[in-house]
């Protein structure tokens, strides 16, 4: 039986009790902040205080919360039905949505693989590189390689692919598969092309490429590894590099997908196209789980063409009607309207506003590219005390190792965003300099 009347004290005591979190302890004291409801961009704590989401939901509710479109296509969709398997079935919520997908993404990029979560996704396109030279008949060409820093997801192929030593996995190494990792791009975003800073991979990347599948990125943004800024000229050599040695490129764009970075998808910056892209996050505007991989015609057909003659996945909720309706509500709320000048807006006010939190003893770096702005401590910030202090200031902020950043819903206005970094200025200045 649910009980719908606990105190804020009660839930609080209930969840520590048999609730896990998300990269928590069950000892730890860390603070949750009970949420009872949720409107535009804010959020709304049991206690009636009401915080702006600088986070949208860990950078998905990019039209806020309770969207009257949103909701509504979801309740028209869950009048007509909310599941129904996807093997030897289909509809038209998950027909219309690949159709979208194809359209809007880098050209190419012509068959859609839907599934539920960003890391099923990543598995599935590594999964498809793997299958398409098994295909061939080359099934040495099995391994990936990718940039340390990098993140892709937590379940096992994906933690493959993540940093190997720095990151959040590297208590699994000796039971993941091992790929070969070269130095995350040290190339900022507008910084002058230095072709020796691409010398280690490319030397990397011919020493190997016979036993390479894929090269694996996340486009433009490295993101959970340390939220860095790298030039396009990257993509482009190695697109020019996988061209000419008959090696996959896999676009993580989970992150940066959906109008995040300035562009529809990260790799427009550059003008390639990948072989093999995943997305989620923003794909439903925050409402439902919900992923998708995006390959190439010839990936595709040679996938098809091989032994066993399909794809080896299926996941049980592949093409959820609910899910997939609305992430055709989300995609056509962003495309009818001026997107890239609202995330000009957020970006201009997101430089503005986070300039002067390089005035704060401790702060190593400040660093904006589209609707993503970053502080860059010089040290890992105390979560138990850092926290409360965001929610104190009425601005929800969820910092993680050195890096306190915000990825603010897209209807966010310039008064918003003025508070966002207000408040990421007055809590930086109060826990480094106190």
């Amino acid at each position: 039986m649910t009980d719908s009347t606990l105190s804020e004290s009660d839930l609080i005591a209930l969840d520590r009790q048999l609730v896990w979190h998300p990269y928590s302890s069950i000892n730890s004291a860390t603070p949750v902040f009970p949420i009872s409801a949720a409107q535009g961009i804010h959020l709304e704590r049991s206690n009636g205080q009401r915080m702006i989401d600088g986070m949208s939901s860990w950078w998905s509710a990019i039209h806020g919360y309770n969207h009257p479109e949103m909701n509504d296509a979801i309740e028209r969709q869950l009048g007509k039905m909310a599941h129904v398997m996807f093997g030897g079935l289909t509809h038209e919520p998950a027909v219309q949505l690949c159709k979208t997908l194809v359209e809007i993404s880098p050209k190419g990029l012509d068959h859609v693989f839907i599934s539920d979560s960003g890391s099923v996704a990543m598995e599935v396109a590594l999964k498809m590189a793997l299958q398409y030279f098994h295909a061939q008949g080359l099934t040495e060409k099995n391994t990936f390689l990718t940039f340390k820093n990098g993140y892709h997801g937590d379940t096992f192929g994906a933690m493959s692919v993540c940093d190997p030593v720095t990151g959040m996995h590297s208590i699994f190494s000796g039971n993941l598969k091992q790929n070969i990792f070269v130095d995350a791009p040290s190339e900022g975003f507008d910084a002058p092309w230095q072709d020796e800073n691409f010398a280690q991979f490319k030397s990397t990347f011919l020493a190997n490429k016979e036993t390479l599948a894929a090269v694996v990125l996340e486009p433009i943004v490295q993101g959970t590894g340390g939220m860095r800024f790298y030039s396009p000229q990257y993509l482009r050599e190695i697109r020019a590099l996988c061209d000419e040695h008959q090696v996959l490129m896999i676009a993580d764009e989970i992150a940066t997908g959906f109008g995040r970075t300035g562009k529809l998808f990260a790799c427009e910056h550059a003008q390639i196209s990948p072989d093999i892209m995943a997305v989620g996050k923003a794909l439903t505007g925050g409402y439902l789980s919900l992923a998708a991989t995006l390959c190439s015609q010839q990936v595709a057909q040679t996938i098809c063409s091989g032994d066993p003659g399909i794809f080896m996945h299926g996941p049980t909720f592949m093409g959820n009607p609910l899910a997939c309706a609305a992430a055709n509500a989300s995609l056509a709320l962003l495309l009818q309207q001026p997107w890239q000048s609202q995330i000009k807006l957020i970006e201009c006010e997101l430089i503005e506003g986070l300039n002067a939190c390089k005035n704060i003893g401790g702060v190593e770096d400040v660093r904006v590219l589209g609707a993503i702005g970053v502080v860059e401590l010089k040290t890992a910030v105390d979560m138990s005390r850092i926290q409360p202090m965001f929610v104190e200031r009425g601005v929800w902020i969820r910092p993680f190792g050195k890096l306190v950043y915000t990825m603010p819903p897209f209807i966010c206005q310039r008064e918003d965003i003025v508070e966002i970094c207000s408040g990421i200025f007055d809590v930086l200045q109060a826990y480094l300099e106190n």
